[in-house]
């Protein structure tokens, strides 16, 4: 049985207590004190575990980032951990961590403060057993994953462009499963302008931009392809002053999905150069691919081979799963980079008050990534 997964199960009641601090304290990603706050909790817990912190890398607006290293050398593996959540301040009060049949539960246990808790034991084991990796270690915890990750992701690409692997901690959701491949995430913003007029008395005066607004949401629904794993969701729509005035303007919130490279560009560009379908009408639309799509690659698939040999050897199993939601593992898988998510902890419910991890798993995920680390 491995050294490793012995000194981890010997860990577990500490590593719920240090689980049960993280998420008592509240970190949305839009208060830059509370989430500042968490971040400082997250380094501090790195550095007592062995890591030496290389950089502060301070925000105006945002909570600041950190990056954390382990080892030497000139190739590294990258490990992507969030701590910010998307729960309001108030949530750890209301509804602080508790333990109920195995499972803990609190907001942002799952998303991710518990992966980013298996990122943190996993280098503590490999630190206190004295094991010595092939690769130098680089953390990186971040603070705006959850809103697309806009300040991070300028130290997120250069480091992912210097690892010959990355790792990312975001959650198992609900079974045993390591994500292989994610979704591509576009969003956009549409705004229609029309011609108002008095609906009553010369509504033939009038152009509806909620009219026109209403024929291209059934242009961008039509996009969605579920075969090729595109869809197209109009989610936020707003429009007119009042209801006996030909509307004048009209927006709507646009998100993309897709599976492929080819895809993203193509839909893309749809959305990009949509035409006005009401004669007088003018569209305005902006936005971009956010994400691109993290997909599957024959060093990514072999990656994901080696972790469930290491699991088939700690007694359990793990399956390969495609997400359909985005996260920083796009950006370097993206880059070409071998890239396996999903490497945080057990559970479900992320961003809903059903929100758990699965205690007794937290050593065997650790334990796992250990493995993998030492392995490489």
């Amino acid at each position: 049985m491995s050294q490793i997964l012995d000194y981890l199960r010997d860990q577990q009641e500490t590593m719920i207590k240090v689980l049960e601090q993280w998420v008592n304290q509240d970190s949305p990603t839009y208060d830059k004190p509370a989430v500042d706050t968490m971040g400082q909790m997250t380094v501090q817990a790195f550095v007592e575990a062995g890591g030496a912190l290389a950089a502060t890398h301070l925000q105006p607006d945002r909570g600041d980032h950190y990056t954390v290293t382990y080892g030497e050398g000139d190739r590294q593996l990258l490990f992507l951990c969030h701590f910010d959540t998307v729960w309001p301040i108030g949530e750890a009060k209301k509804r602080p961590f508790t333990i109920e049949n195995g499972h803990g539960k609190g907001p942002g246990v799952h998303d991710m403060k518990g992966g980013t808790l298996i990122a943190l034991f996993a280098l503590k084991a490999i630190h206190q057993l004295q094991l010595k990796p092939g690769y130098k270690l680089t953390y990186l915890l971040t603070s705006d994953e959850e809103i697309g990750s806009p300040t991070s992701r300028a130290f997120i690409e250069p480091e992912g462009a210097k690892s010959d692997y990355c790792f990312v901690l975001e959650g198992s959701h609900n079974k045993s499963a390591l994500t292989t491949s994610r979704k591509g995430v576009g969003r956009y913003h549409l705004e229609v302008t029309g011609r108002a007029a008095h609906s009553g008395v010369e509504p033939e005066k009038g152009i509806s931009a909620v009219e026109e607004l209403a024929r291209q949401i059934q242009t961008l629904h039509a996009m969605t392809d579920f075969e090729r794993g595109v869809t197209v969701n109009v989610g936020v729509v707003s429009g007119g002053e009042r209801p006996n005035i030909v509307a004048r303007h009209a927006a709507a919130e646009i998100d993309l999905r897709v599976m492929t490279r080819a895809d993203g560009e193509e839909s893309n560009q749809k959305i990009l150069n949509l035409q006005p379908q009401l004669p007088g009408c003018k569209l305005k639309v902006s936005g971009e691919i956010k994400r691109w799509p993290f997909e599957e690659t024959p060093t990514g698939l072999a990656l994901f081979e080696k972790a469930r040999a290491i699991a088939q050897n700690l007694g359990f199993t793990v399956e390969k799963f495609s997400s359909g939601g985005g996260s920083d593992g796009n950006l370097v898988a993206a880059m070409g980079i071998p890239t396996l998510d999903g490497l945080g902890s057990l559970g479900g419910g992320a961003h809903a008050v059903t929100e758990h991890t699965v205690l007794d798993a937290l050593p065997l995920r650790a334990a796992l990534l250990a493995e993998l680390i030492i392995q490489l």
